[in-house]
């Protein structure tokens, strides 16, 4: 089944096969995204028919849900692309049973913990050390900083 919404100038869908280059931006790891992706949802935001941008998420627990990868293609960035695709999931998640969304991301990540603050997300932990052994064999860099530890955020609903 294929869900279609048209929100203000983008166009969010369900997809069912994975668009690895645009979920690379998202999370750098394949052995990561192969481990995620099979028990995930797939939605993609298009803009004239061309793909933006791309939203997973997966239930994790009894009525939580995570958005494990969220990316938007560099030129569309800072646009409010990842923003809707963020209200999209929060909006289908308070129709349904899902009471908590969690999403996690690197601790040089400035300008993404910035949007999941703006958009609702609380920190709640840090994975210490995730980058480092958890299925990353190279370093991360971002903003002049490695990458090291995982932050950890929650929505309640």
């Amino acid at each position: 089944m294929t869900l279609k919404i048209q929100i203000e100038e983008i166009e969010i869908e369900e997809i069912d096969n994975n668009i690895y280059e645009l979920l690379l931006l998202g999370d750098s790891s394949k052995e990561m995204l192969n481990d995620y992706l099979g028990r995930s949802q797939i939605y993609l935001a298009k803009k004239s028919g061309n793909v933006v941008g791309i939203i997973v998420i997966m239930p994790t627990r009894p009525k939580t849900l995570e958005i494990v990868n969220i990316a938007v293609r560099e030129e569309f960035q800072k646009k409010g692309i990842g923003k809707q695709l963020i209200n999209y999931v929060i909006s289908m998640a308070q129709k349904g049973e899902t009471r908590i969304i969690e999403i996690g991301t690197g601790n040089c990540g400035i300008n993404q913990i910035a949007l999941y603050q703006k958009c609702g997300f609380r920190i709640v932990g840090v994975d210490s050390d995730f980058f480092i052994k958890h299925h990353y064999k190279e370093e991360i860099y971002e903003n002049g900083i490695q990458c090291k530890d995982m932050i950890r955020m929650q929505m309640y609903l």
